[in-house]
């Protein structure tokens, strides 16, 4: 299912001169035994809706008053989402001769040409208060007060994100809340300025094109798609022009692979920023700890290298439509992440199929929670999962089951043509024919393996936000056997492991001055830190340490202990 629910307008939209035909009114009760759900949102007032609609048991939640008042059936009692009007207000327009002249809960409605005295009233009396017009009519209404913001709070209370619902409407007031949808539909007699901005302009009118569109939802709603450039996450631009790569943001999956530190990272931060300014949710599944801060303000770390998360934690912070999470695994034992992930990722699969979200699933080291062998054995996983990003060293360790879906493979660090091979084999498709390319900093490959198209270089758009990579993974976590640091010595008798930055300095301390002092002038600390650590500018400060001790062979060894401790914990303040 891809979308989840159908917010509609009410006069001219799904009702004729104020009535919910038969036929309309089955093809909404079709669609909400479909699993949809349907959301009245309407200029009306409560009590006049009730009036020309006495049934509303055909929706699952009514915004009316423009946005000013939320029920959801069958309770009786509404919601205000704004201030009642002010008494002064409807005394001064009464004094005018202003008629019509209706006082709702929240609004205020009138109709052409006394906007002009309504306008006036509001700054004589000095209220923060907007006028919106639909067709005829004028309604005044707490400033912020629309039918996009009461929609936002019916979605909220249906744990729906707009993204995944289609709108519909016909005037003015209707602009609104169907920019807000993921679909914007306009019936045929809509106005030209609603036409215009529509991703879909029915045949049929007045409830005739609401059927339309259910019928069109019933059949196949993955061939309902905004119009093109609407809904899309830019990746970056291509070198050979200004062409910009971007994805749907809804569908698809993308592999991201290459060497460690060759810009995975950067690129999959700047994708989440992104996702998260459209509104879209995400959860990232993070073995190692290498996104411990949230790249948004929206974002919610789960998990720490002295606690490991449980799948229920992580789906009740996945409840509210605009919370992203992170999936911090550092507290699970390394072979029990597998596990895990094999059993988090069909309840999210479950979660999208409820409400349409997380609309992407990112996970991180895929080579090693969904290995060759996986295969799903929940009925919940499609047989080609989309909405995912999947990173890896080695796309060729990765599951196919997992990897099925991938439509866009971005290939970074020294040898890309080679990434792009392995990638095309675990794919079991056609490697592309490729020079060796040498790719710049913040560059990568992208190919689409499903088109037949070639392979070409796209500079990635780069996060605003730093990504403050791996600082809980290198300070208290733990590095696998052969990324770890061993202290042998000079004679090669001692086998002392780090694997992580806090036993690092723990060991350096302990170890006897030949031993510290072997390993410094060899330069191995800077290169255990340059190379696996991927912190050049920390490998610079020890290098620094370590060419000192080279020329001042008299310096005691408890002197570049003592700088090197210093270097590590300026920049990773998680050690001890």
């Amino acid at each position: 299912m891809r979308y989840h629910a159908l917010a509609c307008d009410y006069d001219g939209t799904i009702a004729e001169r104020g009535v919910v035909t038969p036929a309309t009114r089955d093809a909404l009760q079709r669609l909400r035994a479909s699993g949809r759900r349907v959301v009245l949102v309407t200029g009306r007032i409560l009590e006049d809706l009730e009036r020309v609609c006495p049934d509303l048991s055909i929706f699952d939640a009514i915004v009316a008053e423009n946005g000013g008042v939320y029920r959801r059936p069958p309770a009786r009692e509404a919601r205000l989402l704004g201030p009642a009007p002010p008494d002064a207000l409807i005394e001064r327009l009464r004094e005018r001769g202003v008629t019509p002249l209706a006082r709702g809960a929240v609004i205020v409605a009138t109709s052409q040409p006394f906007e002009v005295e309504v306008m006036d009233a509001i700054r004589v009396l000095g209220l923060e208060m907007q006028v919106i017009f639909n067709k005829g009519a004028v309604m005044v209404l707490p400033s912020g007060i629309n039918k996009a913001a009461g929609l936002d709070a019916a979605l909220a209370d249906l744990g729906l994100s707009a993204h995944d619902v289609v709108g519909i409407g016909d005037a003015e007031n209707d602009h609104a809340f169907l920019a807000r949808c993921g679909l914007a539909v306009a019936v045929a007699a809509a106005l030209p300025s609603v036409r215009d901005e529509a991703d879909i302009v029915t045949r049929g009118g007045a409830g005739a094109g609401a059927v339309e569109i259910v019928e069109a939802l019933l059949a196949d709603d993955s061939a309902l798609a905004p119009r093109a450039g609407r809904g899309e996450i830019a990746i970056g631009k291509r070198v050979d022009g200004d062409a910009t790569l971007s994805v749907p943001a809804r569908g698809g999956a993308i592999l991201c692979a290459g060497m460690s530190g060759g810009g995975k990272s950067t690129i999959v931060t700047g994708f989440l920023e992104q996702v998260a300014e459209q509104a879209y949710q995400y959860c990232v599944i993070d073995p190692e700890g290498d996104y411990a801060e949230p790249p948004d303000d929206a974002g919610v770390g789960l998990g720490a290298p002295t606690r490991a998360p449980t799948a229920e934690e992580v789906v009740a912070a996945l409840s509210a439509p605009g919370r992203n999470v992170i999936v911090n695994l550092l507290g699970l034992p390394l072979d029990d992440r597998p596990h895990f992930c094999a059993m988090l990722l069909p309840r999210l699969i479950e979660l999208r199929a409820r409400f349409g979200r997380p609309h992407w699933i990112v996970i991180d080291e895929a080579h090693h929670v969904f290995p060759t062998d996986w295969q799903a054995t929940n009925a919940a996983i499609p047989d080609a999962p989309d909405g995912l990003v999947l990173v890896t060293v080695h796309p060729g360790h990765v599951s196919p089951f997992i990897m099925a879906g991938v439509s866009l493979v971005l290939a970074v660090g020294r040898d890309p043509a080679e990434t792009l091979r392995e990638s095309a084999a675990a794919l079991g498709v056609s490697a592309p024919r490729v020079a060796p390319v040498d790719l710049q900093p913040g560059e990568a490959l992208a190919w689409h393996p499903r088109d037949g198209g070639k392979p070409f270089v796209v500079r990635i758009a780069p996060p605003r936000a730093e990504h403050k990579r791996h600082v809980r993974k290198y300070a208290e976590g733990e590095l696998a056997p052969e990324r770890s640091f061993y202290f042998r010595g000079p004679d090669g008798r001692l086998n002392l492991r780090a694997q992580n930055l806090r036993l690092f300095l723990q060991v350096a301390d302990g170890v006897d001055d030949d031993t510290w002092l072997f390993h410094l002038r060899r330069h191995d600390y800077s290169h255990w830190i340059r190379e696996e650590l991927k912190d050049p500018e920390l490998a610079d400060d020890v290098a620094a340490v370590e060419e000192t001790a080279e020329v001042r062979t008299t310096v005691p060894a408890s002197e570049s202990r003592a700088r090197v401790r210093t270097a590590v914990e300026d920049r990773y303040t998680a050690a001890p």
